[in-house]
């Protein structure tokens, strides 16, 4: 049985979307290696944690998780870290900090790196397989363009190619989404928007011929969730466009499962775009439990970042919420 749930996260348009009509608990937005926000953002941990109304914290980090872990582990709260599918070859910063937290529950989404410490109960990204589709026309009508929302890091060589090689593709009386978050498009021929609330976001991309993402999870996921097989284009942290360089292992973990296309924005083709409309994605009907490693039951519990928290969460404990 579910007990209640409460979630901590940022204070941005996307989560109060999401987790409308939830019990939400927000704090300043924490910057990757953002150790200082991470400090300012302990007091409502330990606001939150130290009445002793929660027995579980379950998180998917990212820097917020450095801040609500430890505290839940002074208060004798379970703390649970699913470090994310962006993270194919290892944990990340985050991951690697919180294990040496001691009695936190740890969980890899990759088989191929996880150990004693690491426990594996499955990817979020097995929920979902390719498929076909019959195409009858190569001009999308609809096109949904998405570089998320993270703060700080722009992504406009991304959006210099994609000016150039979408048109191939579009029909006459065609209608194209750009959502391009911090990214300076000054001078490019797009109509941007910064932020676009996920229920509008989530609509337009279900009804989208085509779908080209940043290779962050949201984006890919709010895809592959309405059934799209998305281009994906990954930054790059050597031209400064993300702190490192797990967009590209998620890229390449979606290509390889053949959920979505991936290429670099330079090597971009029209024939690649056709590639992506040509292709469908299914979600299993009946996806595997992600089974926690204790035992609680009616657990009263706080998550954030979109972690959903039960004493048995599904294998979709991911879904971010900023």
């Amino acid at each position: 049985m579910l007990g209640e749930v409460e979630w901590a996260t940022f204070d941005d348009p996307q989560a109060e979307s999401l987790l409308a009509g939830e019990v939400v608990h927000t704090v300043p937005y924490i910057p990757p290696r953002g150790y200082a926000q991470v400090a300012r953002a302990v007091p409502t941990a330990v606001k939150l944690l130290s009445g002793g109304r929660f027995a579980r914290m379950i998180s998917t980090g990212s820097g917020i998780a450095l801040a609500f872990v430890p505290v839940a582990r002074s208060f004798g709260v379970a703390a649970h870290y699913v470090e994310s599918a962006a993270r194919a070859e290892g944990p990340s910063m985050t991951g690697r900090l919180v294990s040496h937290v001691p009695g936190t529950r740890l969980y890899a989404q990759y088989p191929s790196w996880a150990g004693r410490s690491w426990q594996y109960r499955g990817s979020l990204f097995d929920d979902f397989r390719p498929a076909q589709r019959a195409v009858t026309s190569t001009q999308a009508k609809r096109v949904v363009i998405t570089l998320g929302t993270m703060r700080g890091y722009g992504f406009r060589r991304a959006v210099e190619h994609l000016v150039r090689v979408v048109p191939h593709v579009l029909a006459g009386d065609a209608q194209v989404l750009w959502q391009v978050g911090c990214t300076d498009v000054s001078g490019l021929p797009v109509d941007p928007r910064t932020e676009v609330p996920s229920a509008e976001l989530h609509r337009a991309i279900a009804e989208a011929d085509l779908v080209v993402a940043h290779a962050g999870i949201g984006s890919c996921l709010a895809a592959l969730d309405a059934g799209r097989c998305p281009v994906i284009v990954a930054r790059q942290p050597e031209l400064g466009e993300h702190v490192d360089a797990h967009q590209r292992m998620i890229a390449a973990e979606l290509d390889r499962r053949g959920l979505a296309v991936w290429r670099r924005p330079e090597e971009l083709t029209a024939a690649d775009l056709v590639t992506a409309m040509s292709r469908t994605v299914e979600r299993l009907d009946t996806p595997g439990p992600f089974a926690l490693a204790d035992t609680l039951r009616d657990a009263r519990t706080t998550g954030h970042h979109g972690a959903h928290v039960a004493d048995h969460t599904p294998r979709r404990p991911l879904r971010r919420a900023s």
